[in-house]
């Protein structure tokens, strides 16, 4: 591994800024509540959160917190595969699609920070997954019941690269950057840099992602499933800070 970082142009634009977690309102300029298509997902935690319950989808101080608590007496996951729900939990999505064109924009940056949860049961993440259908999707951060990170892309259900590396569990804030670039003479193709506390861990294939546009999320996510079980007897919760997005035009 080697320490790298992307260049920011002067023509580069933020179209998602580290003040978006300063407070409500400009949480709500930046981000909507939940999943686009609603509350549920493919784990046992059902989102919960609007623009006057803040429960589990917080922010103070430039601090996004997403909580996730037991529940009992809930119907099933509403989305395959129809899982029981054993939480309420908090996901936001941002407003701007991430959409690598090549033309009006020849990457982005996605990047943040991050204290996570690493006990049994927790799967928090921040995430790009395709507006239209899925895949493609790119984890950037997803953390599964370890001290460890998974840097995931999909380019099919079966044809994915993984990089797994150690998760610091020191108490801080650690970051986690990806850069997505279009491959040069491609119609198709970009690549993805992956970055952990600005140190290049991998760099993925991403076949077929040009011209997709995806949504960015960050969620405490959806409890156990991948993450195993049984998840926490208690509360945990997931923080992000200074979450930025830049579109890439050189």
């Amino acid at each position: 591994m080697f320490l790298t970082n992307a260049l920011i142009s002067s023509a580069d634009t933020v179209v998602l800024p580290a003040t978006s977690f300063d407070c409500y309102s400009t949480l709500e300029q930046y981000w909507a509540y939940l999943y686009p298509w609603g509350s549920d997902h493919n784990g046992s935690a059902r989102m919960v959160g609007n623009s006057s319950d803040h429960k589990y989808i917080s922010v103070s101080e430039g601090v996004l917190t997403l909580s996730a608590s037991p529940v009992s007496g809930q119907p099933p996951s509403t989305s395959n595969p129809y899982p029981a729900i054993h939480y309420f939990s908090g996901t936001v999505h941002a407003n701007v699609q991430i959409n690598v064109d090549g033309i009006d924009a020849v990457g982005y940056q996605v990047e943040g920070e991050f204290i996570s949860p690493t006990a049994t049961g927790t799967w928090p993440a921040i995430w790009l997954t395709a507006v239209n259908g899925w895949p493609p999707e790119a984890d950037i951060g997803e953390w599964k019941g370890t001290e460890q990170n998974w840097f995931n892309t999909f380019r099919t259900a079966n044809d994915v690269s993984s990089t797994i590396v150690p998760w610091p569990t020191d108490g801080n804030f650690h970051s986690v950057k990806a850069v997505l670039r279009a491959v040069p003479g491609s119609t198709s193709d970009l690549t993805i840099a992956y970055y952990l506390d600005d140190v290049l861990q991998a760099i993925h294939n991403a076949a077929g992602f040009m011209g997709q546009a995806m949504w960015l999320y960050l969620s405490h996510f959806q409890m156990e499933g991948s993450s195993g079980s049984p998840g926490p007897s208690g509360t945990t919760i997931f923080q992000a800070r200074n979450v930025i997005v830049t579109k890439l035009t050189s």
